[in-house]
């Protein structure tokens, strides 16, 4: 027999994960249980497996609120020139950790002094463990890295300062 608070938990558990539907067969009790859309609640669905004569037991559950949802944007503003120094800043577009490499035991991709062109990889900021190569988007000199590796950077952050070509 599933009791309600096993119901319960499996509800849980089905909204934390990417799943969708889940059926379960306990004895003679078959438990489907789906996701819907927000506009439609859920339903849960007991039948008899052997008694398919028998009327379902439908109940009706709120909606699950909505996730929230992280946005990055597409592409970042352009950089804006200090007229007085001729350089750019480079700016991280999210929240997340500074990787100069792709690894710890790798080179970083860019140095003072180094050339770089608009797609140009400059560094890596790790959002929700989804690691993002961040392009110097002017072509140039590296004259300053302003973040330190591993460091957390906000949105909008100067992580480099490009002298253009």
């Amino acid at each position: 027999m599933i009791k309600v608070g096993d119901i319960r938990e499996l509800i849980r558990l089905l909204d934390e994960t990417s799943l969708h539907e889940l059926q379960l067969e306990a004895g003679e009790v078959k438990l489907i249980l789906k996701k819907a859309d927000m506009a439609a609640p859920v339903v849960l669905s007991t039948s008899h497996v052997t008694h398919a004569a028998q009327p379902i037991q439908e109940v009706s559950l709120p909606a699950a609120a909505p996730q929230p949802v992280l946005e990055v944007p597409k592409e970042r503003e352009p950089a804006a020139v200090d007229p007085e120094i001729g350089t750019v800043l480079v700016k991280s577009p999210m929240v997340g950790t500074f990787y100069r490499s792709s690894s710890p035991s790798t080179a970083p991709y860019v140095d003072q002094g180094s050339k770089v062109t608009e797609k140009s990889v400059v560094c890596i900021v790790e959002a929700m463990k989804l690691m993002n190569e961040i392009e110097a988007d002017v072509r140039g000199e590296i004259v300053e890295v302003l973040a330190e590796n591993g460091q957390l950077v906000e949105f909008g952050q100067p992580l480099f300062r490009v002298k253009l070509a």
